[in-house]
């Protein structure tokens, strides 16, 4: 039989095709799906008392911008924002729950670093706040910068990038800092506004929530400006299920391109059914638009994110902003169109 001969462009043809088929299946869920559905809830690892990212009232009502990526991920896959079980945990705590399966997302105010990325089996999702850490000092001490406190006690959390911050800080200024270190949030609390330390060093945000729950006075106590690192904050998923991995990173990302575009928690449906912006249907789900397809999701699952949590900014103002007790400004927070750093990836 006669071989037929098959030119190279015809093998480039062939090829492009198959990526084209390659690129137009399906999204298969993965393992982490598939148990969230199962057992109808998203179990969130969570910190617990932090206010602004996840705390729990009198009531045991959660808030905060982490709980917000936590009831956004359960109204996306399994269409009630109410389904989530939150499981606070401590530094100490927090990648074994993740690791062991406990959880099946960190949304902890946790640092996306090199290590945590590349050592612990963990994929770092997306920044959904920019932060860094900052010394907290009474009013009255007079401080205004971290390179006044030379040889003095520092409150902080051991099991965190903090701690090891604060030491190369020190070292590299020369400072003597005495760190009391101490395992849990509550007693490192509680050690400084007893004035067992002269400052207390955590994230910026951290501290502005510490404050405002757990000083007498706020206006007792100054955060100081100089920030001494960069401390990007993001939910963390296990390495080995790529699926949940993109399903989580897009639920926030639609967060942000839901702010960009103007589609908020009150004017989701109507502009669900009205709107004759291409981006804003795909976004929603709206007329023949679907993008949940390829996530292995249905087509209205950014439209149930936005109408339980609200977009981004709606999110950061009513639990870190000025409509908050934690009262912080939206800074690198802002859109990138504003001159901040959140930037969504686009959802086409």
């Amino acid at each position: 039989m006669k071989k037929k001969h098959v030119t190279p462009h015809l093998k480039k043809l062939a090829v492009v095709g198959l990526l084209g088929a390659v690129m137009a299946a399906p999204a298969y869920a993965g393992k982490t799906l598939d148990t969230i559905k199962s057992r109808g809830q998203v179990a969130c690892g969570v910190a617990g008392g932090v206010n602004g990212f996840s705390a729990i009232d009198s009531t045991g009502k959660w808030s905060g911008l982490d709980v917000d990526v936590c009831r956004g991920l359960a109204a996306a896959v399994l269409g009630d924002a109410e389904k989530v079980r939150f499981v606070p945990l401590n530094s100490q705590q927090r990648f074994t729950a993740l690791q062991s399966g406990e959880v099946d997302v960190l949304a902890r105010n946790t640092t996306l670093t090199e290590t945590r990325d590349a050592s612990l089996g963990f994929f770092g999702t997306v920044t959904n706040y920019f932060d860094g850490q900052a010394f907290m000092v009474p009013t009255k001490s007079k401080i205004k910068s971290p390179k006044q406190l030379k040889g003095q006690t520092v409150c902080v959390q051991s099991g965190t990038t903090t701690e090891k911050n604060l030491a190369s800080y020190s070292k590299a200024n020369g400072l003597n800092l005495k760190p009391v270190v101490f395992e849990q949030f509550d007693a490192a609390n509680a050690a400084y506004f007893s004035g067992r330390c002269l400052a207390y060093t955590t994230d910026a945000s951290g501290l502005a929530s510490i404050r405002s729950k757990e000083a007498k006075d706020p206006k007792d106590h100054v955060i100081l400006p100089e920030l001494i690192s960069k401390e990007p904050l993001g939910p963390l998923v296990r390495r080995d299920d790529a699926e949940w991995f993109t399903i989580v990173k897009w639920v926030i990302y639609g967060t942000f391109e839901a702010e960009e575009f103007g589609v908020t928690q009150a004017n989701v449906d109507e502009l669900k059914a009205s709107s004759t912006d291409p981006q804003v249907q795909r976004l929603l789900g709206g007329g023949k638009e679907d993008s949940g397809k390829v996530l292995g999701l249905d087509k209205d699952w950014l439209a149930r994110v936005i109408k339980a949590t609200g977009n981004y900014g709606e999110s950061f103002e009513r639990n870190l902003g000025n409509k908050s007790p934690v009262n912080l400004p939206r800074g690198l927070n802002k859109q990138w169109y504003q001159g901040g750093l959140i930037y969504g990836n686009p959802v086409r």
